[in-house]
């Protein structure tokens, strides 16, 4: 579908999603204020974050510095919090089986924010992340990641302007981490060192394709490790105006998702962690994976319960089974 025909749908998008939450018997915990983000927005940080002016967005090179820029630019913007002096976060990692480059030092930037919750100051936080790093240029061929992951860098914006205009209880934490491509070393980095006590990370919240509907159907890992998430999320599943689906969290394989995005970090500290992604796509880890596949009507639907889940999580918290 092409940008401008998605856009058009907003309004039936809107009545949708109304229409699911009023007339249910049981529906999703409502969230505490109307959304603040539209699909136009949406589809516009992608297309930018996606442009080919930003050439793939690898680690290290000047494509990923613009991108960084543009996201702690719209985290300035937002009047989010830095943690210090600066929303960067700097980390250096090693490469590890690469042949030539191998044992090469590597650095990487992670961007972050936190929005203050109304609740005590003391209470857990939720980080919400997701990955703006992509493949960069292959043999003259710009890797755009329009889907993979622009989208969740959108989304990520999307959920901090929406907390900016209606706080949740707890302090949420935004993360922009780079060098996911290259075995989720920010969010290492961030787990490893963490900027706020690890004591107070009650959740990640992990945004990484959540944009290319050709199934119709949004991903929820994260409820096998931590059931009593099922329990919350369930409401918001039903509650969609498209098809969302648990899953992906167990078995081990290519099927299993627990480790393949950032999430993943967490995990292993034992944190809890919700991913919200589609399955892959023909256009998966290729050039082709452009802005203009984007279905802007599923992009708005899928961040739509993004918002409502976090929510619902938010009033969760802290979780009664870990």
């Amino acid at each position: 579908m092409s940008p401008v025909l998605a856009l058009s749908t907003l309004s039936v998008v809107l009545a949708l999603a109304g229409a699911s939450t009023g007339g249910s018997a049981q529906p999703a915990a409502p969230a505490s204020a109307a959304p603040v983000f539209t699909a136009e927005q949406l589809l516009a940080d992608v297309k930018t974050l996606a442009g080919p002016e930003m050439e793939g967005r690898r680690t290290a090179t000047p494509g990923n510095a613009k991108a960084r820029q543009l996201i702690v630019e719209q985290f300035r913007t937002l009047a989010l919090e830095p943690l210090g002096n600066d929303f960067q976060l700097p980390f250096t990692f090693e490469r590890k089986g690469q042949g030539a480059t191998e044992g090469t030092t590597i650095s990487g930037v992670n961007v972050a924010g936190v929005c203050r919750g109304t609740g005590a100051k003391d209470s857990g936080m939720m980080v919400v992340s997701a990955h703006y790093d992509h493949l960069g240029v292959r043999e003259g061929a710009v890797f755009h990641g329009a889907d993979d992951n622009a989208s969740g860098v959108a989304a990520l914006l999307a959920m901090a302007r929406q907390c900016r205009q209606s706080p949740w209880t707890h302090d949420a934490l935004f993360v922009a981490f780079d060098a996911e491509e290259l075995g989720l070393q920010g969010a290492r980095a961030f787990v490893a060192s963490p900027p706020v006590p690890r004591e107070r990370i009650a959740i990640n919240i992990n945004l990484d394709m959540v944009a290319r509907g050709d199934k119709k159907e949004l991903y929820v890992a994260g409820t096998h490790h931590t059931p009593a998430l099922k329990a919350v999320l369930a409401p918001v599943s039903a509650a969609a105006p498209i098809k969302i689906s648990f899953g992906h969290d167990s078995g081990g394989g290519q099927n299993d998702w627990t480790t393949q995005s950032d999430h993943g970090a967490f995990h292993a500290a034992k944190i809890p962690f919700v991913y919200f992604g589609v399955e892959d796509h023909p256009d998966y880890h290729k050039a082709t994976d452009t802005a203009d596949k984007i279905d802007g009507a599923f992009f708005y639907q899928s961040a739509l319960a993004i918002f409502n889940a976090i929510g619902a999580i938010d009033r969760a918290l802290p979780l009664s089974s870990q």
